[in-house]
C-alpha cells in the first residue's frame, strides 16, 4: 500500500469513519486513502494502534503533499491520535462555504459540481463492528473516490472568485489551531437539567453523570446507551419524591419515558450514585446556576442591555451585508 501511494502523484484524499453514538471514544475505525496513480486503500487501524510504524511511514509520505479532507475538524483529531498529522490541507467542505455554495455536504457538493450522486445510507453506522459488510466498504471507498476531482473543481471556483487565498489561510488556521479546552462541569449540559428546581436534584444528575462517564470510558460504549440524559434527569426529579434504592423502584420512575433494558444492566451502580448524592451535605451541593464566561444570549440583550443592543444590532446588520456581498456565510 505504501509503495503504491509513494508511486502516485498529487494530493492524498483521506476520510475516516468513527462509531459516534455507539462508542465512547472518537477513534477512527476505518481510514480511506486515495491518490492519483497510487490506488484507493481502506485501512483498519484498530489492529495497528496509535503511532504504529505503518502510520509513521504514511505520515512521512504525505508531509510535503496536500491532504484533502471533507469537514477536516471532524477527522483530524482521530487521525492525529494515530500519529497522522498533515502539514498541508484542503478542506472541501470549508472551501465550499467560502466559494458561496448554498449546501456543502459531501453528497450535495459532488452532485452539484460533478453531477454525481453519492449514497449516504451508511453514514451513521457502527463502524466498530467486525467484519464490516461489503456494501459499507463500498460506501466508504466512494467517500474518497471523487475527492480529488471535487477539490480541483472547487479550487477553480475559488480562483474565479478571488477567494483561493482566503481558503488557504483558513486551512492553515485549522492545522495550527490549539486543541479545544476541556469543559468545566460538563455534567451541567445534561439534557433535561433545565427542568430541575432544586440543588438536591442537580447533585443527583452530577453523580449519575460521573458514574456513567466512568463506566462508558471503561467499556468504550456511548454514554447514552448506558443511561440516557433524559433518564438521568428523570431519576434526579424522582429522587426527591420517592425512594430509589432498588431495580423495581428505578423501573417505576423510568417507566413514563420508556425503559431500555440496557439501562437496568448497571442498576446497582445507578442506585449507589443516587444514594451517594443524597448523602451529600446541603452546604456542599452544587449551585443551580453558575456564571458563564461567555457572552449573554443575544435574545436578552434588547431588554437587559439596551445601550449595547443598538450598536450590536448595527454591527450584525453590517456583518450580514458584508457576508452577502462576498457570498460567504456570516460565521465564516
Amino acid at each position: 500500500m505504501l509503495t503504491q501511494l509513494a508511486e502516485g502523484n498529487g494530493p492524498f484524499a483521506v476520510d475516516a469513519e468513527r462509531a459516534s453514538g455507539y462508542r465512547y471514544s472518537a477513534r477512527a475505525y476505518l481510514i480511506q486513502i486515495k491518490r492519483t496513480d497510487g490506488g484507493l486503500h481502506l485501512i483498519d487501524p484498530i489492529p495497528f494502534g496509535p503511532n504504529h510504524s505503518l502510520f509513521q511511514k504514511l505520515n512521512l509520505l504525505w508531509q510535503n503533499e496536500e491532504v484533502i479532507l471533507h469537514a477536516s475538524t471532524q477527522d483530524l483529531p482521530c487521525l492525529r491520535e494515530l500519529g497522522l498529522n498533515p502539514n498541508r490541507l484542503f478542506d472541501t467542505e470549508l472551501a465550499g462555504r467560502i466559494a458561496g455554495m448554498p449546501r456543502v455536504a459531501l453528497g450535495t457538493l459532488t452532485e452539484s459540481i460533478l453531477d454525481i450522486s453519492l449514497a449516504k445510507e451508511h453514514s451513521a453506522q457502527d463502524w466498530s463492528i467486525r467484519p464490516l459488510p461489503d456494501d459499507w466498504l463500498t460506501y466508504a471507498a466512494l467517500d474518497v473516490e471523487l475527492l480529488v476531482d471535487l477539490r480541483d473543481e472547487i479550487e477553480k471556483i475559488l480562483e474565479d472568485k478571488g477567494k483561493l487565498s482566503w481558503a488557504e489561510e483558513e486551512f492553515s488556521a485549522i492545522l495550527t489551531a490549539p486543541a479545544a479546552a476541556k469543559r468545566v462541569d460538563p455534567w451541567r449540559r445534561t439534557s433535561g437539567s433545565h427542568k430541575l428546581r432544586k440543588r438536591e436534584e442537580l447533585v443527583v444528575v452530577r453523580e449519575l453523570w460521573i458514574k456513567r462517564d466512568e463506566l462508558a470510558r471503561e467499556l468504550d460504549i456511548s454514554q447514552g446507551r448506558l443511561l440516557s440524559d433524559l433518564a438521568i434527569s428523570t431519576l434526579a426529579i424522582a429522587s426527591q419524591v420517592q425512594p430509589l434504592t432498588n431495580k423495581k423502584q428505578l423501573e417505576k420512575a423510568l417507566r413514563p419515558i420508556g425503559i431500555r433494558a440496557r439501562w437496568m444492566e448497571y442498576c446497582d451502580l445507578w442506585v449507589s450514585a443516587i444514594e451517594g448524592a443524597l448523602a451529600i451535605p446541603t452546604e456542599e451541593l452544587p449551585p443551580l446556576k453558575v456564571k458563564g464566561d461567555g457572552l449573554p444570549h443575544i435574545k436578552i440583550w434588547r431588554e437587559r442591555f439596551p445601550e449595547k443592543y443598538i450598536p450590536l444590532s448595527h454591527a450584525r446588520a453590517r456583518l450580514a451585508d458584508a457576508a452577502a456581498e462576498r457570498e460567504l456565510p456570516v460565521e465564516n
